[in-house]
């Protein structure tokens, strides 16, 4: 069974463009605990992201991507020369996870948040939920076919 996520970037420091350009990357520099959960745990292979830009205006959903590999070590939590370096971090205890997206499309309408937030269809997302600031969360597959339609896709990309 496929899952469904959100995954937040910042569009000055990662953008859809770059996601598009790159074909994969690796999700790093996560460093909340339940996000860090739920990609070690939670997501698989194949499960479907969508691609979310925070700290712009408006906040939108970018595209869709996919997982293509699961969770590993973040490495960049043991590289003191990165931004996300963690001294706990260690081989034998990492701490902090990652996974491998690829690109599958983008909106061709971007979806904003304000959009999203006056859908009722798409009440009780995560995303929507007042206090919500994960960077990896989940999402209904319900919400997930509504946001793609509303972004001018055909459903869900397979």
């Amino acid at each position: 069974m496929t899952g469904h996520w959100l995954m937040k970037s910042e569009p000055h420091v990662y953008p859809w463009e770059q996601l598009v350009d790159d074909k994969t990357t690796h999700w790093d520099g996560v460093r909340n605990y339940q996000a860090r959960n739920t990609m070690r745990d939670l997501m698989k292979i194949g499960d479907l992201v969508l691609f979310y830009h925070s700290n712009c205006k408006p906040p939108h959903i970018a595209g869709v991507a996919r997982v293509c590999k699961e969770g590993y070590p973040d490495f960049t939590a043991q590289d003191s020369s990165s931004k996300y370096f963690d001294p706990k971090a260690t081989p034998d205890n990492p701490r902090w996870m990652m996974v491998d997206i690829e690109a599958i499309t983008a909106m061709r309408d971007i979806v904003t948040l304000p959009e999203m937030r006056g859908n009722p269809a798409l009440e009780g997302m995560p995303l929507l939920m007042k206090g919500q600031r994960l960077s990896v969360q989940s999402v209904p597959e319900m919400c997930f076919e509504t946001i793609c339609k509303m972004g001018g896709l055909e459903g869900i990309p397979r």
